[in-house]
């Protein structure tokens, strides 16, 4: 039972940094209807921006989500200004985006490549192998600190969400663009900040990629399949859903990677995928299409 508890904390801190990684997804698709394949390159390009500032500059990989999170904001904006404006009004926009971001995200992969090789980095701050001891339990410094941001970040989104006014116009445009639109919203600028904040997110992500996951260019196909197992459990657009599905699969893939072994930790995000499918297509807090 020790061993299984032990397990379960180094799940639920994992899951509580995936859910960071999720929640930028899901959110692009919940306001934007943007699948977007680029979103694990942008967490990538920010694990090396984190990497490099942690080199040459000294900077610690939690100070760096400073200047990650505007740097990937402004980012996001000018993508989305630049690119998915000039196709808001197409009939097939949602398959549009899935071409459109894995354009982008070969893109990215490429320059990465480029610039930086295929050689595994991974940042090595004081705290990488510290640990907090709690009865028989250990609980690793690093996961514990990314895990607190990342639920630090998380309830900021919601209180933003819950009580701006940009973030009623977010909720309006995710519960129906249109109505939103006829309403008074600016459902363009407000899909702007979205994909901003989506980003910004992604860019966070990286920090505690830096130092969490040994990373290189192209790792972020293996990413992105991961992510989108978790938005589509717990639902794609639903915030509370790619949380949820965080948690229970950080702590699923954790069991499974114990008592099976590392090689089969990614297989439970799949058997997730496959399995919430046959049987709640729509995700665990996903709303079921209408006709």
């Amino acid at each position: 039972m020790t061993e299984i508890l032990q397990v379960t904390i180094f799940g639920l801190l994992l899951g509580g940094v995936y859910a960071l990684f999720a929640s930028g997804l899901t959110l692009a698709f919940g306001v934007m209807r943007i699948v977007n394949l680029a979103h694990a390159v942008f967490i990538v390009a920010a694990a090396y921006a984190t990497f490099f500032a942690f080199e040459e500059l000294g900077i610690d990989p939690l100070v760096s989500i400073i200047w990650l999170v505007p740097l990937f904001f402004i980012l996001g904006v000018g993508l989305y200004m630049t690119f998915f404006v000039r196709i808001e009004g197409s009939p097939r926009y949602v398959e549009m985006t899935v071409l459109l971001t894995f354009g982008i995200a070969i893109m990215i992969e490429g320059l990465l490549g480029w610039r930086f090789t295929g050689i595994y980095r991974q940042t090595q701050p004081s705290y990488l192998t510290d640990a907090y001891f709690w009865g028989d339990y250990i609980v690793p410094a690093g996961q514990l600190y990314a895990a607190l941001l990342s639920l630090i970040l998380l309830i900021a989104l919601w209180l933003f969400l819950r009580f701006t006014r940009v973030g009623y116009g977010i909720r309006a445009t995710m519960q129906n663009r249109d109505a939103a639109q006829l309403v008074g919203v600016n459902v363009r600028r407000v899909s702007a900040i979205s994909f901003g904040i989506s980003t910004a997110f992604a860019g966070a992500g990286g920090a505690f990629m830096s130092y969490l996951f040994p990373f290189f260019p192209f790792r972020h196909w293996q990413w992105i399949a991961l992510l989108l197992a978790l938005v589509v459990l717990g639902g794609m657009g639903s915030l509370k859903g790619a949380v949820a599905g965080a948690l229970i699969l950080g702590v699923a893939s954790s069991l499974v990677v114990d008592q099976i072994g590392a090689g089969w930790g990614p297989m439970a995000f799949y058997a997730a995928l496959f399995g919430i499918l046959l049987v709640r297509p729509q995700g665990l807090f996903g709303k079921e299409a209408v006709a």
